[in-house]
């Protein structure tokens, strides 16, 4: 069975090291942008229901901070680094086909 993909933007549609939400099959997902590396998780922190893609990415340790209260989401598995947060948001499976950025219609996790 073939995953289902859905186009959200073009490769250049987001800066490097920045993040933009999206409207995924009905969820809100944030896109981020690391070098040539796209990753695509849950757009609302699991603590206080905050757009994660208004926060700062993290290159470092390859995560979102959520602007509100500072709990940062790791980008490869939605799990929360910091606190206040404790419950992962989903993760998408991302590929770049051309100039699009793709990701699955379903989380990963």
């Amino acid at each position: 069975m073939t995953e289902e993909t859905i186009r959200v933007c073009g490769v250049n549609d987001i800066a490097d090291g920045a993040a933009k939400s999206f409207m995924v099959t009905g969820r809100q997902v944030a896109v981020v942008r690391l070098g040539d590396t796209y990753y695509a998780i849950g757009d609302r922190c699991s603590h206080a229901n905050f757009s994660l893609a208004e926060g700062e990415v993290d290159a470092k340790y390859c995560s979102l901070e959520c602007p509100q209260h500072g709990s940062r989401f790791s980008l490869t598995t939605g799990v929360p680094a910091t606190l206040p947060a404790t419950k992962a948001v989903p993760v998408y499976s991302v590929r770049v086909e051309g100039d699009d950025v793709m990701i699955a219609s379903e989380p990963v996790s």
